[in-house]
């Protein structure tokens, strides 16, 4: 069994959660409240940022010419997601520019970002692919599942179609080949060291989207820090 078969088999209740859980259950519906998509939205926005940036970062540390192009094209998609997909449910919901610097990153984006772009500057470059593996799967499995329950009209349509889409399937792909080949090449000590990153940012992903539909603020004390 390929090590990336392994570890969704390893992590299936926790995947499962994911898929199932409050928010993507109601994104899926169509009932999720559009404030609690605009919060998310705004911290996605966050995220992705921070995302290209560990994805660049790994992308420098690449043993060879394909791998570094790969990252780094992925490094560049995610900045234009951004920039897309967001600035039309930014616009959509009336979300300035103003609006957006004064939001700042919560907490969970915070922990999120801060652990990848460590795992990129610091770890193996095994680990660091499969630390920013979770991003690109979970969100490709999840958009495909909700993708097969929406007919017709949805106030989230847009979502729902990039993450369920072939281009970012072909994506999802070249990042699943890639950790599978780095993992034939490594020893047991950081193939574990690869399971180990991949169940922290697949805990990361379901911390990112349920503290969204709580619309979890920072602790008071952090609050006034941050703001």
């Amino acid at each position: 069994m390929s090590l990336t078969k392994a570890l969704w088999s390893e992590t299936a209740e926790l995947q499962e959660t994911i898929r199932t859980m409050p928010f993507n259950a109601e994104l899926a519906a169509g009932t999720l409240p559009a404030v609690t998509f605009q919060e998310y939205i705004i911290q996605d926005a966050h995220y992705l940022e921070g995302f290209a940036r560990a994805l660049a970062m790994a992308a420098s540390r690449a043993p060879d010419a394909p791998a570094v192009a790969q990252l780094a094209g992925s490094a560049n998609g995610a900045v234009a997601v951004e920039r897309q997909l967001h600035g039309e449910y930014m616009a959509l919901y009336g979300v300035s520019a103003a609006d957006f610097a004064a939001t700042p990153p919560s907490q969970a984006c915070d922990h999120y970002v801060s652990f990848l772009i460590r795992s990129a500057a610091i770890d193996s470059f095994p680990v660091a692919v499969t630390a920013l593996l979770p991003c690109f799967w979970i969100y490709y499995r999840v958009g495909v599942s909700i993708h097969a329950q929406v007919a017709g009209s949805h106030p989230y349509r847009a979502w729902i179609d990039t993450y369920a889409s072939e281009a970012f399937e072909g994506s999802v792909n070249a990042m699943l080949d890639l950790t599978d080949e780095l993992a034939e090449r490594a020893d047991d000590a950081t193939r574990q060291q690869m399971r180990d990153a991949f169940v922290r940012s697949s805990w990361h992903e379901w911390m990112f989207w349920d503290s969204a539909y709580r619309q979890a603020a920072w602790p008071v004390a952090q609050a006034k820090v941050v703001a």
